[in-house]
């Protein structure tokens, strides 16, 4: 499972304000962009600590954690270990601090940035996580307009196109959507190559 959306929650201890916001994540670029958006959001807040999974729980692709000038250990591993024993995958949380001005001593803030993190999971809307691969597609530049509609009405990602003799467009397509790219290759005379990297996973259609 991954999250459908941003959702935040919010906890208060010995006037602590403890803001946490789960948001989905398919690479550290993502991650480095929400944290900004965070900082950005609360820019009063004196801490801003987070930890990230990419792709499920159980065998995650790539993690990271931050304590933001907390003691050490004392924020970004009580996220992720959260996280790690969750069912979310896909996943950043970041835990914005207000200073109450009554210290928490590690033990406090270890219960706090955890409990922070708990009570977002418990509210985030999720959705099944798929793994999807990265393809490469060759035609006719007439043939981007048409392939930028059935990604839309895919949900297939475009990562890029490279223009030459005709389009190299780059893909990130579910299993169960590459029948319908190749129906369309194969109606328009283009080629559709699987590359050898699988992505670390997106969220379905399917609630």
């Amino acid at each position: 499972m991954v999250p459908a959306r941003m959702c935040e929650a919010e906890l208060l201890v010995r006037k602590s304000r403890f803001i946490a916001r789960l948001e989905p994540v398919t690479d550290r670029a993502q991650v480095n962009a929400a944290v900004a958006r965070a900082r950005q959001d609360y820019p009063d807040a004196r801490h801003h600590c987070w930890a990230y999974l990419l792709g499920r729980p159980a065998d995650a692709a790539g993690a990271g954690m931050s304590d933001d000038g907390e003691p050490a250990g004392t924020a970004g591993r009580p996220i992720l270990n959260v996280l790690q024993y969750g069912e979310l995958g896909n996943a950043l949380v970041i835990v914005s601090r207000y200073f109450g001005g009554i210290k928490l001593g590690a033990g406090g803030l270890v219960r706090a940035y955890a409990s922070a993190t708990q009570q977002v999971l418990d509210i985030a809307p999720a959705r099944q996580l798929t793994h999807w691969r990265r393809y490469h597609l060759r035609g006719d530049f007439s043939l981007e307009q048409p392939l930028r509609h059935l990604l839309s009405a895919l949900q297939g990602e475009l990562d890029g196109i490279d223009y030459g003799t005709g389009i190299d467009a780059r893909l990130q397509l579910a299993a169960e959507d590459v029948p319908a790219v190749q129906a369309f290759c194969a109606a328009h005379g283009a080629q559709l190559e699987a590359q050898d990297q699988r992505c670390p996973g997106h969220a379905s259609d399917r609630d």
